[in-house]
């Protein structure tokens, strides 16, 4: 107990909880911007995989950091138009091409990878973005710019959702498409629209891995942060304000576990820290989710005209 007391009480422990949560706020965010459209988005885990390479690989051949960051949502967002096209277009299934994507971003990425750096063993190095020393404050002040963007894209997404005209289309074409398209809105436009910002969103989220939190691109990075994202915005009701909740509950978990291996791991399996914050954070799923209010036209495929 004491030492859980000394984890709590050390700064250290509170900028790792911010700096892991830094990607799951991005790419809940992101799914929440699909999902409030009415589409579920499964792609994400292949879309941060690949904004991951994109960004890193721009920094590498020579871009400014910021330009890697460009490249990354530019990445996401092109696969999120290609899940908007089969999704929105064609009216196939959501699941299927969200995993196809997965399965097609995490494939390039890997050839592309390859195919860059055919006979290197050790991944090549950049140097990534550094600490915000000016912000005078001790957690802030250790972590970097994209910490900082994704903090201030919560209240920027849930201004435009519940503040703006364009929010209100994105809402209701993800609650009622027939009733939006009474309103003159266009069914088809907006969910392309949410899918691709929304699929930006996780490209980013990728490229703080490989130009924040590292500063190399090696597979298996992401580690099913994807499928996280996808869970915390169960958890989060689809509000973005519960989405910075969510990721950093979850963070919360994954730093503690982390700790304590480092203090008692030799009394309990290494195993069983690592299952801590999965099995907390399904907990927290299953008693938020049971009166979570999810979009009604949810993973419904719409064909104007329909009724």
């Amino acid at each position: 107990m004491t030492d859980f007391f000394d984890i709590l009480a050390n700064p250290a422990f509170w900028v790792a909880v911010l700096r892991i949560a830094t990607p799951l706020i991005l790419g809940t965010l992101g799914v929440l911007l699909c999902e409030r459209a009415g589409v579920l988005n499964l792609g994400i885990e292949g879309i941060m995989v690949a904004g991951a390479f994109t960004g890193w690989l721009a920094v590498y051949a020579g871009a400014p950091l910021w330009l890697g960051v460009a490249a990354a949502a530019a990445t996401g967002a092109l696969l999120g138009l290609l899940h908007a096209f089969l999704t929105v277009g064609m009216a196939l299934s959501q699941h299927v091409s969200g995993l196809g994507i997965t399965l097609l971003a995490t494939a390039l990425s890997s050839y592309g990878y390859r195919v860059s750096f055919p006979k290197v063993n050790t991944p090549p190095t950049i140097t990534p973005f550094a600490e915000m020393q000016w912000l005078g404050l001790p957690v802030l002040s250790q972590q970097t710019a994209l910490t900082l963007f994704a903090l201030l894209a919560v209240p920027v997404v849930g201004y435009i959702l519940y503040r703006t005209p364009l929010g209100l289309a994105v809402r209701m074409v993800g609650e009622n498409p027939q009733a939006a398209e009474g309103q003159g809105v266009s069914v088809a436009a907006v969910r392309t629209g949410a899918i691709v910002a929304g699929s930006a969103l996780m490209g980013v989220a990728g490229s703080f891995l490989t130009l924040s939190a590292f500063n190399a691109f090696f597979f298996n990075m992401v580690n099913g942060r994807g499928w996280i994202c996808v869970a915390l915005v169960v958890f989060a009701s689809w509000r973005p304000g519960k989405a910075l909740l969510g990721a950093l509950l979850f963070a919360f978990f994954d730093a503690l576990q982390l700790r304590l291996q480092q203090s008692g791991g030799s009394v309990l399996p290494y195993q069983l820290y690592l299952m801590l914050p999965y099995v907390l954070s399904i907990v927290a799923l299953v008693l938020v989710a049971r009166k979570a209010s999810y979009p009604q036209a949810l993973m419904k495929p719409y064909r104007k005209g329909e009724r």
